[in-house]
């Protein structure tokens, strides 16, 4: 794992405080509600002058791989033992 996102946090939230974030998530188009958060907490800390640094893409983490043919199960590099 990329040691720029190891932490986890769980963060519990109202049904209204989840239903801003799934708001902002569409309105901006966000593959994730992760992603919404990330976002929204990166312009909350730009707010009160927190220069948050530039993060990786979601996409750098998970289980699948994007190749020339999309997405496939495995390595993302390509070098699948078969």
């Amino acid at each position: 794992m990329n040691d720029l996102r190891a932490e986890r946090l769980q963060v519990m939230l109202s049904p209204e405080e989840l239903a801003a974030v799934d708001d902002f998530r569409f309105k901006h188009r966000m593959p994730t509600r992760a992603a919404a958060v990330r976002e929204l907490l990166k312009s909350g800390l730009a707010a009160v002058g927190v220069d948050a640094a530039a993060g990786v893409k979601s996409s750098n983490f998970g289980l699948f791989g994007r190749g020339p043919e999309g997405h496939t199960q495995g390595d993302p590099e390509g070098n699948s033992e078969k």
